[in-house]
């Protein structure tokens, strides 16, 4: 598993240093683009597959934009990059999104990224375990990636969609790549894992589903998004615009194909064909949907994770 993680790692840091990024300062007195260059954080390369292609295959060249593809080891290094203005569109969670969003981040979601499906999200356990059934342990250890984010959210609702408290749950923060140790090693009883290192980790270590995200409020769920900071969004309207009709067409090609992204998954992630062909690849959303991503900060809401209920349809383009 160690050794994959860091082919995943490696991989990325290849594909992200591909190309440098600037900023044009093209005039858009005559209605041409603010500027011609974005820098646009990447994260999971499942979510970001169509993303990338677009890139690797010039669609967004051909539309007069030029982006670099900086990789982000977290979600929250994708925040902070919008912050300090190292990037112009980041790509995370839409957990972290919200949760930013809800902190005061002026922040516009500017293209949905991935939708999970059953099996893309799972509870796993090592063999052997015992653990089979979610209200088995009084207070059941788990791994998720972020003790805020997206897994506690999923973790949560699973555990209540099978009738067990998620009260009594200890969560225990890995990185996915670490996930594996925390099983061995008995700090955790089970550990939340996405693609591709669910598969990875049913391949080398024989990881058994305990459970399924794919039920309940989380059937079908939206994972992640790219979003500007509020501030950009304003000053580079017609730049955005461009940058959601490439990706709107690139997310469409994926829905459309997804060989295409089982294709490309190698040279995205270190993984082989054969682990390739057996990821569980969840939908490709072609369009920003408010009402869709409102789901995602209602369970927040329902949940505790946000005080006040958020208005997701504010958060999008004027234009979507």
């Amino acid at each position: 598993m160690r050794r994959v993680a860091i082919m995943l790692v490696a991989a990325l840091s290849v594909i992200g240093g591909c190309s440098s990024a600037g900023d044009s300062g093209q005039s858009a007195g005559d209605g041409s683009l603010e500027r011609s260059t974005l820098r646009v954080g990447v994260g999971n390369p499942v979510d970001t597959a169509p993303l990338r292609l677009a890139v690797a295959d010039g669609s967004f060249t051909r539309a007069g934009l030029d982006v670099t593809l900086v990789e982000e080891p977290t979600v929250q290094d994708g925040l902070a990059g919008l912050s300090s203005g190292n990037l112009d569109v980041a790509f995370a969670t839409d957990v972290a999104f919200l949760n930013a969003a809800a902190g005061g981040t002026a922040l516009e979601f500017q293209g949905e990224a991935y939708t999970s499906a059953p099996y893309t999200m799972s509870l796993v356990t090592l063999p052997g375990s015992g653990y089979t059934d979610l209200a088995a342990k009084k207070t059941p250890r788990i791994a998720v990636d972020d003790g805020n984010g997206l897994g506690k959210l999923a973790v949560d609702s699973m555990f209540t969609t099978a009738g067990a408290d998620p009260g009594k749950i200890k969560f225990i923060t890995r990185s996915f790549d670490r996930m594996a140790d925390a099983l061995r090693d008995g700090s955790a009883d089970a550990a939340l894992l996405v693609e591709p290192y669910l598969t990875v980790a049913q391949e080398n270590l024989g990881a058994e589903i305990l459970a399924d995200s794919s039920r309940g409020a989380t059937t079908n769920f939206p994972v992640s998004s790219y979003a500007s900071s509020g501030m950009f969004a304003r000053a580079n309207p017609r730049t955005l615009a461009t940058f959601r009709k490439v990706l709107a067409d690139a997310q469409q090609r994926a829905a459309a194909d997804q060989s295409a992204v089982r294709q490309a998954l190698p040279k995205f992630t270190g993984i082989d064909a054969t682990t390739a062909a057996l990821v569980t690849l969840g939908e490709y959303p072609t369009s920003l949907n408010g009402v869709r991503l409102q789901r995602v900060a209602d369970l927040m809401h329902s949940t505790g994770m946000l005080t006040d209920r958020l208005d997701v349809p504010s958060l999008l383009p004027k234009t979507s």
